[in-house]
Parts: C-alpha cells; sequence; structure tokens
C-alpha cells in the first residue's frame, strides 16, 4: 500500500468550513484506479491542523491519479473557491510506502 498525507494549516475558526468542504468533496479520486480509502484528518489538540489521507494500492496508483486530466480539473477549481485564503493554502504533502500490517 501507498499513503499520502496532505496536512495544512488554518486557523481554528475555519476548521469546520474546511471540514465542510471536505465532505461534499467531488469523490472523483474514489473511482482511481488502485484507489483504497480517503480520510481527513483533524488534529485533537490543534483543531487548524487538518491532513487529507489518501491510500492507494501502489505508488504508481498514486501518480497516474496525481497525473490525471480528474486530479487536474479539481485542484483548478480549488483556485477558484471564493474564500481565497483557504483557497491559497499550500499543504505539507508527505508519502509513505507501507513495509509491514
Amino acid at each position: 500500500m501507498y499513503i499520502v498525507h496532505s496536512t495544512f494549516l488554518v486557523k481554528d475558526e475555519q476548521a469546520e468550513e474546511v471540514i465542510n468542504i471536505y465532505k461534499n468533496r467531488s469523490r472523483s479520486v474514489d473511482q482511481a484506479d488502485g484507489f483504497i480509502q480517503f480520510l481527513l484528518l483533524q488534529n485533537d489538540k490543534k483543531l487548524g491542523e487538518i491532513t487529507v489521507q489518501l491510500i492507494f494500492e501502489t505508488k504508481k496508483h498514486y501518480l497516474n491519479w496525481v497525473r490525471s486530466n480528474d486530479f487536474k480539473r479539481i485542484h483548478e477549481l480549488e483556485k477558484k473557491y471564493p474564500n481565497q485564503e483557504l483557497a491559497s493554502i499550500i499543504p505539507q504533502v508527505s508519502q509513505y510506502k507501507v513495509v509491514a500490517t
């Protein structure tokens, strides 16, 4: 398995807005070849720290998703989000291969 975390920080009072955006996400990644799971994580002590976790079967599956037209389309839409402060956030991305379960 291959796991990707995209973590970003928002003001604590904006956390619920971000969570609602993801609750209403397009779900296109769910149809990507090799996709296993999407999770939205909120730090229990730092409410404005939000992490998107994607799990794919392999790194190749993840890279195929990132290079897809659906991925590009979704991320272009984010740039047009009305709250430009949120739209301009650049997440810290970490990638992991699962080496044991």
